[in-house]
This record gives structure tokens, C-alpha cells and sequence, in this order.
């Protein structure tokens, strides 16, 4: 079959399953094919080499698979990031935490901060890369993101400034640092999520307790506890009030909420 019409027959398979099926077809045959989607416009006549292996990518993403994990990259900020089964794929929204921690370690000169939850290492290596003189220690409960985001990191030769550590939390962090970013699982146990979400991600990374915030609660309690004068963390969209509350409960100085691109709230910035 030549390009041309592999791509009306993905396209097809893929409708139902994804929001532009066209789009994802040109993506899957274009890493199939180890070209970019320029080469399939200017070459729909060719024949496509062993098609078999492509209609089995085709198949596990009717199937509701992340087109990341089965090209095991996925695009975030201004880089591209190993991803797998195990480790959460980042999301654009993750983009607006970094830029407002960004904000902070410029304007108080801040030089050592901890992240929870590493996954991939989205957050860690971006920031490093804005502040070259930053030092990361990134934690996880579990250990494929570590391998995979120190896989991300050695990539990036990031290894001088960002420690990866196994941790709940930040129990095994005992060192001194000024801030603590985290995109912690915040979903409530019962919450339905798509096919694609909660039959693949890691379900590590996305239940946050049967509430959802318990995690987050936890987090907030214990940078406290540490003398750490920021925190900045994604939440859901639900949990502005609870969390607003809780935090008037235990004391802090301040506590800023913000909202994603499709205007939900989306996390906060704390200040004990």
C-alpha cells in the first residue's frame, strides 16, 4: 500500500478513539517510517515498508493506548521526554506550574529546591535548564520513574544538578531547600477517567486517596513541618475550597491559587 492510502485506512481505524485521527495517523506512520510528516505530504505515492509492524501500532492505539507510550517520547515545554508504561505522561497544563516556580527561584535567588513525584523529570529538567545554577532533589515512592526520569536527566547531562531519590514524600530529603514543587496524584479514587488514562498511566500517579486531596493535605503538613518557606503543586479542579480552608486551619502566610488555559483551577502557590 503506498502512504497515501495507509493513511486513509488509519485514519479511519482511529476515528472514535482519538480527537484528529488524520493528525495521529501522519505522527504514527512518520515514526514508523523514522521520517518526519513533511516526507508523507511529498511522498504519498511510495510504498510503505513492512506494513505489518505499522497496522500493530495502528491496533494498540485503537485501543485506546497513548500514542506517547507507543512511541515512547512525549513533547513537553521546549524538549522531548522518555516515557513508558509506569511513568506519567506530562501534560501541557504542568507547563504553567514551572513558569510560575520560574518566577519565584528568579525573584528570591532561591538555589535548592526538592520536587515529589518525578515522573518523567519534566519539571526538573526544564527548571535546571532556565537556572543553571539550581539543584534539584526529585523524589518518587516508585522506581520507574526514577530510572526513566534519570534516563531523561543523563540525556540532558543534567546530572550534576538534579539527585534522584527514593522517597515517600520528602521523608528521605533531609538536606536544606527552599522551595518544594510537586505534580502530586490529587484524583479521588472514584472518579471515572477515560480508557486511556486509567487502564494505562500509573495508577501511582493519578489517585490521590478517596477523596482525592489527602496526598496533597499530606504534602502541605509536611513542608511545614520542614521550615520550607514555598510550596507550589498542582490540585483538580475541585479541591480550591477544601484546600483553602485547610490551609487557614494550620496557618501559612499566603496561599495563591491559578487556573489552567481552559480556565479551571488547576494549583497554588503557598507561602508559610
Amino acid at each position: 500500500m503506498t502512504i497515501k492510502k495507509v493513511l486513509v485506512w488509519a485514519k479511519e481505524l482511529l476515528k472514535g478513539v482519538c480527537e484528529r485521527p488524520q493528525f495521529e495517523a501522519e505522527l504514527l506512520l512518520a515514526y514508523h517510517l523514522k521520517q518526519d510528516r513533511i516526507y508523507l505530504v511529498l511522498n504519498e505515492s511510495k510504498k510503505v515498508d513492512d506494513l505489518k509492524t505499522f497496522q500493530e501500532l495502528i491496533a494498540r492505539r485503537t485501543k485506546n493506548e497513548p500514542y506517547e507510550y507507543i512511541v515512547g517520547e512525549a513533547s513537553f515545554y521546549d524538549i522531548e521526554l522518555k516515557v513508558e508504561s509506569g511513568v506519567l505522561i506530562p501534560r501541557p497544563e504542568t507547563e504553567i506550574l514551572i513558569d510560575l516556580v520560574a518566577t519565584i527561584i528568579e525573584k528570591e535567588q532561591i538555589s535548592s529546591i526538592a520536587e515529589i513525584g518525578v515522573g518523567s523529570g519534566a519539571i526538573s529538567i526544564v527548571l535546571v535548564r532556565k537556572f543553571p545554577n539550581l539543584r534539584i532533589i526529585a523524589t518518587d515512592i516508585c522506581d520507574t520513574p526514577l530510572r526513566v526520569a534519570k534516563k531523561n536527566s543523563d540525556f540532558f547531562e543534567l546530572s550534576k544538578q538534579i539527585e534522584f531519590r527514593k522517597s515517600n514524600l520528602i521523608d528521605e530529603v533531609s538536606e536544606s531547600v527552599e522551595l518544594v514543587v510537586s505534580n502530586p496524584p490529587y484524583i479521588a479514587e472514584d472518579f471515572l477517567l477515560e480508557s486511556n488514562v486509567v487502564d494505562y498511566e500509573p495508577k501511582e500517579a493519578l489517585f490521590g486517596g478517596r477523596v482525592g486531596d489527602e496526598l496533597l493535605k499530606q504534602i502541605i503538613v509536611d513542608v511545614k513541618a520542614r521550615d520550607i518557606k514555598y510550596l507550589a503543586c498542582e490540585m483538580g479542579y475541585d479541591q480550591k475550597e477544601p484546600l483553602e480552608k485547610f490551609v487557614n486551619e494550620i496557618g501559612v502566610e499566603s496561599i495563591t491559587f491559578y487556573k489552567d488555559l481552559a480556565g479551571f483551577d488547576r494549583g497554588f502557590v503557598l507561602i508559610y
